[in-house]
Formats: C-alpha cells, sequence, structure tokens
C-alpha cells in the first residue's frame, strides 16, 4: 500500500511495538505530528517541556523497562535541544532512537530557517545515525535503527528526515520483527583460562558493572558469585545487578566508593571485572590501580579491553552467555579467610553520618526504609547521587538510573517521567540537589500535566555542594560561583506548576511529608533543607590511588 513518510514513520513505530513517545513538535515535524493524532490510541504522546526533558525520558523509559526509549523533535534547535540526552545514553549505553524531523532536501545545506546539521552533530555521540532523503528508504532505515539499538552492546541512534520525505508516498509492507538475538560466540580459549585463573586465585575480588544489567545478567552473576566465593563491589552504573543486601556485598568502588571494596580491590590477587569499564572515578590513579591483581575482564565490546587498565586475561561476549558457561564447568571455590578479612574490614568501616539532624543520607535511608528497598531511584548528579548509591540498598537491575558516564546535571526529572511511564505500578523517586533541579525543573509542569505521580526529592544545602567540597578540600575554602542562597521557593514553585509542595526541615518533617507522598496519588516536591557544608564520605582525592581513601575522621586527625 502507498504511505506518506509520516505514515511509515508511526506503522514502523508500531511494528517495534513502541507504545509511548516523548517529544515536543514543530514546523519540521507536524506531518509526523499529524499523523501521530490518529493513532492515539495505540501510541501515547507525552509533551515535555523542553526537547532535553524528552530525550531524558526516553532514556529513563530505556533504563527502567530494557525496551527501546524513543523521542521526537523538530529541525533546529528541537534537535540541538536533544544532544545532551542523546550524549547522555551514549555514555551510559541505552537504547534509545532519536527521530527529527529537517528542512526539505531542496533547502538543505542552504543556511534555511531552522536547518541544522544534526547528524553532523551527533555523530559522535550516537551508537549510528542517519538522515533519509529519499523515503523509499525510510522503513527499512527506522528498523535498521531499532536493531542497532539494541543488539551488542546498546546505545542511542538518530534517525534525520527532512520535511518532504514526510508528505512523499512510496509502497509500504508491513514486517513482522523478529527479537534481536544475542550472540552465543564465546572463545573456549578465554573461557578456558579463565577457569584456570579463578582456580588458582587465592584472594579474588568482583567488580560489577553496568553491562551486567544491560545483559540482564543478574540471575547468572548471583551464582557466578556463589561459586567463585569472593566478595562484590559495583559501580553507579552497576547497581542492583547484585543485591546490596548480600552479605559478599561491600558497597561502591572509587572516588566515593567503601574504605572496603578500596582497601580490597587493592589487596586482591585476582580482580574479575564483569561489564565495566574502568571509568576514571573508579580507578583513581589508574597506575597505583588494583596493581597486586591479575584482572580478568568480561565485556561485549573488544574495544574496552586495556583502554584505561591494562588488564590480563579478557573474556570477549555477552555476559550472560559467559557467565553461564563459567558457572556450568567452574568448580565451587572457598576463600574462608579472605571473606572473613574483607568482612572484618566492614565492620571496621562503615558508612556514617550526622545522625542529629536532616541530612542526605538520612533522607536516602528513610526512602528506603519507607518504600522498603523496592522503588525505582533516579537522580541527578552530585553529592545526593553518591549518597543514593551509598545509602539504598538496591537489590534489584533497572531500579537505580542515573547518569554515571556524561554527569548530566537535569538528567533525573526527565528520566523519572520515562520510568513512571514505562513502569506505573512502581514507586518513582527523583533525588535531587537544588542546583541541579534549577536545570530542568520545568519538567514538574510535565508531571503535573499528565499527573504522572512521581516524588521529587530536592535535598536542598542552597550551594553547588559537590563542587563545593571540592572547593572546600582542594581550593582553600575559594567558594567561586557555588552558592545559591537566593529566594527561589520550590514550595511555591511546585504549586505554581500544579504539583503539591511541601518543606522538610527535620527528619521527622520529612518522614511525614514522604509518606504523604506516597500515598497522595499526583506529583510531588519535596523541599529538604540541609547544611550547606554536609560533605560525600569516603573520597579519593583526584590523583591518589583508591587505597588512599579517606574520611570526615581522617580529615580531623591529620589537622591536629
Amino acid at each position: 500500500m502507498q504511505l506518506t513518510g509520516a505514515e511509515i514513520v508511526i506503522e514502523c513505530l508500531k511494528e517495534q511495538g513502541v507504545d509511548t513517545v516523548f517529544g515536543y513538535p514543530g514546523g519540521s515535524i507536524l506531518n509526523v505530528y499529524d499523523e501521530l493524532y490518529k493513532h492515539s490510541d495505540e501510541i501515547t504522546h507525552i509533551l515535555t517541556s523542553h526537547e532535553q526533558g524528552a530525550a531524558h525520558a526516553a532514556d529513563g523509559y530505556a533504563r527502567a523497562t530494557g525496551k527501546v526509549g524513543v523521542c521526537f523533535a523538530t529541525s533546529g534547535p528541537g534537535a540541538t535541544n536533544l544532544v545532551t540526552g542523546i550524549a547522555t545514553a551514549c555514555m551510559d549505553s541505552i537504547p534509545i532512537v532519536a527521530i527529527t524531523c529537517n528542512v526539505g532536501v531542496s533547502l538543505l545545506g542552504k543556511d534555511s530557517f531552522q536547518e541544522i546539521d544534526i547528524t553532523g552533530i551527533t555523530m559522535p555521540i550516537t551508537k549510528h545515525n542517519y538522515i533519509v532523503k529519499d523515503v523509499k528508504d525510510l522503513a527499512d532505515t527506522i528498523r535498521k535503527a531499532f536493531v542497532i539499538a539494541k543488539k551488542g552492546r546498546p546505545g542511542p541512534v538518530l534517525v534525520d528526515i527532512p520535511k518532504d520525505v514526510t508528505a512523499n508516498k512510496t509502497e509500504y509492507k508491513k514486517q513482522e520483527i523478529a527479537p534481536v538475538t544475542v550472540s552465543q560466540a564465546i572463545c573456549e580459549e578465554e573461557i578456558e583460562s579463565a577457569l584456570k585463573i579463578i582456580s588458582k586465585s587465592k584472594k579474588p575480588y568482583i567488580f560489577v558493572g553496568g553491562g551486567a544489567v544491560l545483559a540482564d545478567a543478574s540471575k547468572e552473576l548471583y551464582e557466578f558469585v556463589k561459586k567463585v566465593d569472593a566478595p562484590v563491589t559495583d559501580t553507579l552504573m552497576g547497581k542492583g545487578a547484585f543485591p546490596g543486601t548480600d552479605t559478599l556485598y561491600t558497597g561502591m568502588l572509587g572516588m566515593h566508593g567503601t574504605k572496603t571494596a578500596n582497601y580490597g580491590v587493592s589487596e586482591c590477587d585476582l580482580l574479575i571485572v564483569i561489564g565495566a569499564r574502568f571509568s576514571d572515578r573508579v580507578t583513581g590513579n589508574a597506575k597505583k590501580f588494583a596493581r597486586n591483581a591479575r584482572i580478568l575482564q568480561f565485556d561485549v565490546d573488544a574495544a574496552e579491553m586495556n583502554k584505561n587498565v591494562l588488564i590480563t586475561d579478557g573474556v570477549v561476549g555477552d555476559i550472560k552467555v559467559a557467565l553461564g558457561i563459567m558457572n556450568d564447568r567452574l568448580e565451587n571455590q572457598s576463600h574462608t579467610e579472605w571473606i572473613e578479612k574483607i568482612m572484618s574490614y566492614k565492620e571496621q568501616y562503615p558508612l556514617k553520618y550526622h545522625e542529629d539532624t536532616l541530612t542526605g543520607p538520612f533522607v536516602v535511608e528513610e526512602i528506603y526504609r519507607q518504600t522498603k528497598g523496592d522503588a525505582v531511584i533516579v537522580t541527578e548528579v552530585g553529592q545526593h547521587q553518591m549518597w543514593a548509591a551509598q545509602f539504598y540498598k538496591f537489590t534489584k537491575p533497572r531500579t537505580f538510573l542515573t547518569s554515571g558516564g556524561l554527569g548530566t546535571m537535569g538528567y533525573g526529572l526527565g528520566a523519572s517521567l520515562g520510568a513512571k511511564t514505562g513502569m506505573p505500578d512502581k514507586t518513582v523517586v527523583n533525588i535531587a540537589g537544588d542546583g541541579c533541579f534549577r536545570m530542568n525543573m520545568n519538567e514538574i509542569a510535565t508531571a503535573a500535566r499528565y499527573n504522572i505521580p512521581i516524588i521529587q526529592v530536592v535535598v536542598n544545602n542552597h550551594v553547588l555542594g559537590m563542587v563545593r567540597q571540592w572547593q572546600n578540600l582542594f581550593y582553600g575554602e575559594r567558594y567561586s560561583a557555588t552558592v545559591l542562597n537566593d529566594n527561589v521557593d520550590f514550595v511555591k514553585l511546585a504549586e505554581a506548576l500544579g504539583a503539591a509542595g511541601v518543606r522538610a526541615e527535620t527528619r521527622e518533617e520529612f518522614k511525614e511529608a514522604f509518606a504523604s507522598a506516597l500515598k497522595l496519588g499526583r506529583p510531588v516536591v519535596i523541599d529538604c533543607q540541609i547544611d550547606s557544608d554536609e560533605k560525600v564520605w569516603p573520597m579519593v582525592a583526584p590523583g591518589a590511588a583508591i587505597s588512599e581513601a579517606f574520611d570526615e575522621k581522617d580529615l580531623e586527625e591529620r589537622s591536629r
């Protein structure tokens, strides 16, 4: 049958099982939105307040559901407003498809109104991108985009469609979309080598990254950990892949990781890395990272081998498949003495915070208590993000959504809208600092418009907390451009945008406010007033080894 390009876009989304699109219309994408209107009973459209919010919402939807997130934007500034969201998804390997529309083919390259080379702009931050200049190529291009977004190491794909292509007609034939298959190919020599290394180890440590979440390998990972009999640490992106309530779990690794994890990895004789890419925030001084250990890395992407840290051995392939093979062939190991030593570290170096006032860690722990650890937690970037990672015990994958690679302030609110849309039966909480909340707080209006009942917790210290922490510790207490002590009232703002707003200045007030928010059934903003000098502990100084992690007590002893 003959269909217009706009009709083909919608039919291809239906082929893929897309049920929700986040976006913002404009002149170049009008034909697509007109066709979307006719299919509103099949595809829900969430009109965000800003295109960046749409990209983050598609990202949050993808992280929470495991499906591909989809966002729309028009040409020019509409398309460029997606860029930060696309880059965020790229850094964290999140499958989204961004569909933009451009000026007509005859107007390309002429500095036409709202023309932009969005494929050129996004080339470094997409897994692949396309501009479709012939309507005959449109259906196959969209189908390819979804396959590329999902296959192997996931990532964002952008499809740019000139406006006349959305109006032109061509023959369209519906296709049944086969699931993207996971490659079963794993090198036998690599498996054999891994088995031998593990069997010889006396002090193994398992380090889990986001790849374990993306591969849906939690079950295989749990069995593997128990077979190896090793303590476990993780990255921000790896949260929930291994249960944070398990005895063998030792907390996060790196700059704001636990002393237990940092010391343990520094002392182990074998570091088994599952889907992590050795970010600089994890390794500290890379030359001193795990220098007493052989490093065995499992990853779907061979490009991650020896990129940031030199490894001893690697297994390239799908993590779920690789761990399944290892579990079938690995004999049960026993490392009682090593485990006991790491457990003694856990007792000696617990995470602590000031318990006499309202603090960020208390807020996170109270959210954990009231949600019984069963919420989807979304964060922005900064101190509150670290506190969420430290004090909420994640037991399931896809329940901690955060910008790990790009570190995008303003990510969380849009992402929480996407997560709640994709997982309507889950409690979704976005934890933000006041600096981050200002970035995209306009999306509270989106939550109110569609009555998406997210809970927005603002950890309000009236400063850019993480930057201020660095200024305090390393820049002589020169607080340049980090004080936000103005007259912005987040409670009134929430109410003005159509949400409920409440302020909490004490621990009891926060308990009551959050309990009420859980029952309210509408978007709520809770403004939590905390001290400006509250810090994230432990910490590894820039350029230092992770074995040199220090906390508030260490700092006090040094200053004596």
